[in-house]
């Protein structure tokens, strides 16, 4: 058979790629918790998944959407199945763009919207890649079905529900993190911390709410919190020093005997949060410094003794770390606190294959007890690895070898992908060596150039790992 220029063959489909890519970034896909039992995550993440289930209808794939939870769409035949894992559902956009978020502008030869890097993007790159293999007419010896799930941002409550009605993919690769390929992931865990009311002496600063973060995998970029002075205070100086120490912007708004308080810090992805500012722990950070209640004391004490300048919890006794996967990280995603009802964390920990979940938990028991905090909840998604001379790693590595012409290392994150649902599965780009980490970052986006060149990957990969 005569050699195939993928590239040559995405071209021709270079407006198309973009104009489908521009349609379903514009679809805000975040999650909306929904009576409805075909949309259980909200109308716009629905919205999403039929806009590609009608496109793959549309294309003459086959096409199955199951309870509104996933979908998927496939081609071939065959016994085997080759799974592409990707997601259409969306973190918040946050504050602070400078573009419109769902506008899906591009400029300077770049896409920008919230989930143009996380995982929309990619997610087209696959489907055109499927359909550059379908359109071509080659011959395959197995299935490959694009799984489309609508919850990966949150609790995977959509690859749950799938893969108790549908069949697990003889192995695959999930579109969603870096190239050249991601052979292993860090455990992680999302636990939820509860503070114990504690009736005390009352200091010169009440702290009215504490407001902080929207997801435990999202670094915070804005913080609240709302105090009531007895007497008058003059907080406007003491803070505008602490904003400029830490080189972070902010507002105090004085009425009467009460103080209203706000810090912008930096977002990033939960899996990296040494890459943003966390607005609730700056904030609980200068909090600290005042004479506060008892019950709000406690409550930014632990915050400040624990989490301040240390996100690799060494301070709360978890430094852990292996030559595979490198540190345990902690991002300290939610922090809530009210007067009646005192304070909530949530905490985003991503740990190494040599870390134990017991051990994690139990240790965070331990160091809260002094501080009225206890866990309240957790979840764990064990850590992640496939051998590195598995057919699929050494296909992909060949693949991506002959596209880029550069090395095919394999490597490993804190982020966690649909790859660890599959037992041999990895995670293959679409982010290039080099590249800005902008996943869950204001001003998203992807560079048009590397969404081409994914596609490029991809359907050369699907064809290699299906024919």
């Amino acid at each position: 058979m005569e050699a195939i220029n993928w590239m040559e063959e995405v071209k021709k489909r270079e407006s198309n790629i973009l104009e489908e890519t521009k349609r379903f970034l514009q679809i805000k896909s975040v999650l909306e918790e929904s009576v409805k039992e075909d949309e259980p995550f909200g109308e716009g993440v629905a919205k999403a998944l039929h806009f590609l289930l009608d496109k793959g209808n549309d294309d003459g794939f086959t096409t199955k959407n199951v309870d509104g939870y996933a979908g998927h769409i496939e081609l071939g035949e065959g016994k085997e199945l080759i799974g592409i894992l990707c997601h259409v559902d969306v973190v918040p956009e946050g504050d602070g763009w400078s573009v419109d978020p769902y506008g899906a502008e591009i400029k300077d030869g770049k896409i920008f919207a919230r989930g143009a890097i996380d995982d929309k993007g990619p997610t087209i790159a696959a489907y055109y890649a499927m359909k550059i293999v379908k359109e071509l007419g080659l011959p395959l010896s197995k299935r490959v079905r694009m799984i489309i799930g609508t919850d990966e941002e949150s609790d995977w409550r959509c690859v749950d529900h799938y893969f108790k009605h549908e069949e697990m993919p003889t192995m695959g690769f999930a579109p969603d993190a870096d190239f050249p390929i991601i052979y292993a992931e860090k455990g992680i865990t999302d636990v939820e911390l509860h503070q114990q009311p504690i009736q005390g002496t009352d200091g010169d600063y009440v702290l009215t709410s504490f407001e902080s973060g929207r997801r435990y995998n999202m670094v915070p970029d804005y913080a609240k919190a709302v105090l009531t002075v007895k007497e008058e205070a003059n907080l406007e100086k003491t803070y505008e020093k602490f904003l400029n120490k830490h080189h972070v912007k902010g507002t105090v708004e004085a009425n009467s005997n009460k103080y209203t308080l706000t810090l912008e810090g930096v977002s990033a992805h939960g899996s990296v949060p040494q890459k943003g500012k966390n607005a609730g722990v700056l904030l609980a950070s200068f909090l600290h410094e005042l004479a506060l209640n008892e019950q709000a004391r406690q409550f930014v004490t632990y915050v400040n003794h624990y989490f301040v300048e240390d996100t690799i919890g060494e301070r709360i006794g978890l430094h852990i770390r292996d030559d595979v996967t490198g540190d345990l990280t902690v991002n300290v995603g939610i922090l809530s606190y009210t007067h009646e009802k005192a304070g909530q964390i949530g905490l985003n920990i991503r740990y190494p294959v040599a870390a134990s979940i017991d051990t994690i938990i139990s240790t965070i028991k331990k160091q809260s007890e002094t501080y009225q905090i206890s866990v309240k909840h957790f979840s764990d998604s064990k850590p992640h690895h496939v051998d590195q001379k598995h057919k699929l790693i050494q296909t992909l590595q060949q693949v991506y070898q002959e596209q880029t012409g550069e090395e095919p290392t394999l490597i490993s994150i804190g982020g966690g992908t649909y790859a660890r649902a599959l037992e041999a599965g990895v995670a293959f780009g679409p982010l290039f060596p080099g590249r800005e980490e902008v996943a869950h970052e204001k001003d998203e986006y992807m560079v048009v150039e590397d969404l081409l060149k994914a596609t490029a990957i991809y359907a050369q990969a699907i064809y290699e790992l299906a024919k």
